[in-house]
């Protein structure tokens, strides 16, 4: 699968010349953690996240050292911490060196380029222009999509196979008369009974099984006197 498949598009960004405020604004208004940062042509340029809002000298979170570390980190470090907690605008607090791919990129490489640089999303290019964004929420997204179907198969088999083994272990279904067939947790009975009140006791025996939604009985009535069935 590739990235063209899962990705958002088209995507909120914002401007390097935006307040910080207007930007973190955004971001809840939108109900995202995230903001490609494009210039007039489109061109991207940074990168803002949530992250980038943790150290701020108005939410008094700024780095706290001992003086002997202070004294050791060197002054452009200082320097770039004070940008960060004190910036005002998007262009003196956003990540310039942005890791990207292309519409064309796999998911195996997107998912191995989040581990090894530890982000949550990335920018997806394509003629050096911004067309989308990939993020680990587009990747369980699209896992959703995949599982329930397998799921759903998976389990249904577990289910008509512990309404099996409860019946084979009753006296009063013993021979196998009885069968089983378990579609998205809805159990179909049917086969044979020789009294009515094993109707009853499958569809009690059916309905106790977890996963089970509904029992629809069609089971078949078999007079034992004269044979002939009766629904």
């Amino acid at each position: 699968m590739l990235v063209h498949a899962i990705m958002t598009s088209p995507v909120v960004t914002i401007r390097p010349e935006t307040s910080a405020a207007d930007a973190a604004r955004t971001m809840l208004d939108n109900h995202i953690s995230g903001l490609p940062v494009v210039d007039a042509l489109d061109r991207l340029v940074g990168i803002v996240t949530e992250g980038d809002f943790l150290r701020r000298t108005e939410l008094h979170t700024e780095r706290k050292r001992s003086w002997l570390l202070e004294l050791l980190t060197s002054r452009g470090t200082l320097a770039d911490e004070y940008v960060m907690t004190h910036g005002r605008t998007v262009e003196e607090i956003m990540t310039s060196d942005v890791v990207t791919v292309t519409t064309t990129t796999t998911l195996l490489e997107v998912v191995e380029l989040m581990e090894k640089h530890h982000i949550k999303r990335i920018p997806v290019v394509s003629h050096g222009k911004l067309v989308g964004i990939v993020s680990r929420s587009d990747l369980l997204a699209a896992l959703v999509q995949i599982l329930p179907a397998r799921q759903r198969d998976t389990r249904d088999q577990e289910i008509e196979t512990a309404i099996i083994n409860e019946l084979a272990t009753q006296d009063w279904s013993r021979g196998g008369s009885i069968r089983v067939k378990v579609i998205d947790g809805v159990a179909e009975l049917s086969g044979n009974i020789m009294d009515e009140r094993e109707r009853r006791a499958a569809k009690v025996a059916a309905e106790n099984i977890p996963g089970v939604r509904a029992v629809f009985d069609n089971l078949i009535y078999v007079d034992p006197y004269i044979g002939v069935g009766i629904v």
